[in-house]
């Protein structure tokens, strides 16, 4: 079995994108305001940012340690 590169998923465009229509088929499913999905939307899309930033900040001071 392969082992999940976390990092490389956690910064993927493509993952957060998925993560979002999967996110917001479940919020309509249930209901919830279109505004209210929006920001979920949002604060997710936030979330993805940052941890990509972290991540990728984290592996340029790594290389350049090296």
């Amino acid at each position: 079995m392969k082992k999940i590169n976390w990092k490389q998923k956690l910064t993927s465009r493509k993952f957060w994108a998925a993560v979002i229509g999967f996110v917001t088929a479940l919020l309509m499913g249930f209901g919830v305001t279109e505004t209210e999905t929006a920001q979920v939307t949002s604060i997710i899309m936030s979330a993805g940012t940052m941890i990509a930033y972290i991540i990728g900040e984290g592996m340029v001071d790594a290389n350049r340690n090296e």
